[in-house]
């Protein structure tokens, strides 16, 4: 199942805006449940987790920040003569 344009916009909206929040306080929990490590093992923890978190919605950010596709087809100059 493809989503539309409108709902891949829609559903990044609300992964930035709700779940990286949620995904944050979840990961700075977790973390907090262990003795405090070195610095630079905590920044790598941090960093794969910051990693981590949009792998499974690689999909819905794809071509987000470019034009409508079904609009850009619709508005394209006719070429072919």
């Amino acid at each position: 199942m493809t989503l539309s344009y409108k709902a891949r916009r829609r559903w990044s909206l609300v992964l930035l805006l709700i779940g990286l929040p949620l995904y944050i306080a979840l990961a700075l929990f977790v973390v907090s449940l262990f003795d405090r490590p070195p610095f630079w093992l905590e920044l790598v923890v941090y960093a794969l987790l910051g990693f981590l978190w949009m792998l499974p919605f690689k999909f819905v950010f794809l071509g987000v920040g470019k034009p409508d596709p079904a609009t850009m087809a619709d508005t394209a100059p006719d070429t072919a003569k």
